[in-house]
């Protein structure tokens, strides 16, 4: 989670997982996922499966049903940070990690924590830096229409829009 102001921050690499590098970030210990070498948009970065299932959120899962969050494997993927212009996205129907546009060798990787949650566990403060953000994430359901209509979003989370919407509807 990416919580803290953008800093010119000196990373040590912690592990590498061929397309991509785990490191840390020795000013503020937080782990990034970076890529190895230059990705394509729309190229699948890596498979993922879900390790554990649980009917609640927490700051590490990822959000795919109503009462149903999964932990990221292969696990150097939950070191993946938000940012509201992200880079890439986690496709939860085809439980795969895609370029949302190309990224160069040495990019940290980002997604858009929205994309996959509808109401976060854990809300923060952001300071992606983006000229795009949002300050403020607490998840898809706080997202205005305009917002809605700047990301590429889950299945799960549209379908949780299209209910929402249908029910607006009614009233």
């Amino acid at each position: 989670m990416n919580t803290n102001p953008p800093i010119d921050a000196v990373y040590s690499p912690v592990s590498n997982h061929g397309i991509v590098t785990v490191k840390l970030n020795e000013i503020t210990r937080q782990k990034a996922l970076f890529a190895n070498r230059f990705v394509k948009s729309g190229e699948v970065i890596a498979p993922f499966y879900p390790g554990q299932t649980q009917n609640h959120p927490t700051y590490l899962t990822v959000q795919v049903g109503t009462n149903t969050h999964i932990t990221l494997e292969p696990t150097f993927l939950q070191f993946i940070n938000h940012s509201c212009s992200p880079n890439v996205f986690f496709d939860t129907h085809l439980y795969q990690l895609t370029a949302l546009q190309d990224v160069e060798e040495g990019d940290e990787l980002t997604f858009f924590y929205p994309s996959t949650e509808w109401d976060m566990v854990q809300s923060f403060k952001c300071f992606c830096g983006s000229i795009h953000c949002l300050g403020e994430i607490k998840g898809a359901a706080y997202l205005t229409p305009a917002q809605i209509n700047t990301y590429k979003l889950t299945h799960f989370i549209q379908s949780q829009l299209h209910a929402r919407s249908n029910n607006q509807q009614r009233v």
